[in-house]
This record gives C-alpha cells, structure tokens and sequence, in this order.
C-alpha cells in the first residue's frame, strides 16, 4: 500500500496521561473510565476509536451511496464501542454500528451498509480481529 496520508500522535502516561498529534489542531487529557476504576475525568481511547470509525463509515457510505446515485447526505452513523476482558487474557474491543438513513428504503439500505463496510478502512482493519454489527435504524 502507498499511504495517501499519514499523521502521528504520541502519547506519555498511558489511560492516565496525554495525547497530542505532533502536527498539532488535538491534544487530550486521558482518564480510565469510572466503570474501570478510574476517575473519569477525561477522554479515553474508546471515545476516540468510536469518533473515528462513525465518520470514517459515514463517509465509505457516502461513496458507496453516490456510485449507485442514491442520495445518502443525510445518514448518520453512531459507533458504540466496548472494552472488556478477553478470553485467555488481556483485553478486546467490540464495535456496534447504527446506522439512519432517511428516505431509503430498508432493504436498500441494508446493501448500502454492507457494501460501506468492505470499503472502510475501519472496518477492513478490524475484520476477524474483532466483533462488529451492522443495525439499520
């Protein structure tokens, strides 16, 4: 693969530490979430991978939407993402994804969303390597 972008972001002190992309425009404060015994009081990296997967699906379905000329522009896609204990140890993500597409047709959406999710690289990545749902809502 020829990347068409790249951007790097470094990161100190873990789930309790800081974030920032070394191009700068995003800096974080990270805080381990209360249901995992930590204060809350910052994000985490679960809030960001949700963030990134509901726009980088949106826009896959956007492509995939306008090469069939169906109007999808005002969809919206909302990603719920889990963080828990892995069988055997360690941890794993899983991801939910709704997806509302208004004035299309259920079946019609259906094929859109499948055919969004072999295109995003979100989901490529994630394929076999963790659980995700497709829901039309």
């Amino acid at each position: 693969m020829t990347a068409a972008y790249t951007t790097t972001a470094t990161a100190e002190g873990g789930r309790d530490g800081r974030a920032a992309l070394t191009e700068g425009g995003l800096a974080l404060a990270f805080a381990i979430p209360k249901e995992m015994g930590g204060a809350g009081n910052g994000s985490n990296p679960e809030q960001l991978f949700a963030l990134g997967y509901a726009a980088c699906f949106n826009s896959a379905l956007l492509f995939v939407a306008r090469a069939k000329k169906v109007d999808v522009s005002k969809a919206k896609v909302t990603a719920q993402i889990g963080i828990g204990p892995k069988a055997g140890g360690g941890f794993q993500l899983e991801a939910a994804l709704k997806v509302h597409i208004p004035g299309v047709p259920t079946d019609e959406a259906k094929a859109l969303v499948d055919a969004a999710h072999q295109v995003c690289p979100y989901s490529n990545a994630t394929r076999g390597n963790m659980p995700v749902s497709l829901d039309i809502i």
